[in-house]
């Protein structure tokens, strides 16, 4: 899914504009979205209800593995890996080529959903 174009879901506020930032910033990426608290799109790289029904599912499968709500998922896999990042109500999900570095992928989720949590409430 590389260079897709970004859809953004109306009203979203700056979930497009943060979702190009992530994009901007880590070149391994393929495709992402960004989720509200309610796990509405606010914005992602395509098909906007698939990201949110295929984030819904593994995160569900996260939290009832661990019994509690995770704040972060890394799986890897031969053809790529998913990142999801919780934070400050908002959700980002990321996938991207084999070999991404974890701790900067977090690092740049981490910081896009904190400048958009910060938007969305005038902060």
């Amino acid at each position: 899914m590389p260079d897709a174009a970004t859809t953004e879901v109306p009203a979203a506020d700056s979930g497009g504009a943060a979702l190009a930032f992530l994009t901007e910033m880590s070149p391994d990426l393929r495709g992402a979205a960004i989720l509200a608290a309610d796990g509405s799109v606010l914005a992602a790289a395509a098909d906007s209800k698939r990201w949110g029904e295929d984030a819904a599912a593994l995160l569900a499968v996260a939290d009832a593995a661990e019994g509690t709500a995770v704040e972060q998922v890394h799986v890897a896999t031969e053809q790529g890996e998913v990142f999801v990042l919780r934070h400050e109500g908002l959700t980002a999900v990321a996938v991207t080529e084999r070999f991404a570095l974890a701790s900067l992928m977090f690092f740049d989720m981490r910081a896009t959903l904190r400048d958009l949590a910060r938007a969305r409430t005038g902060g």
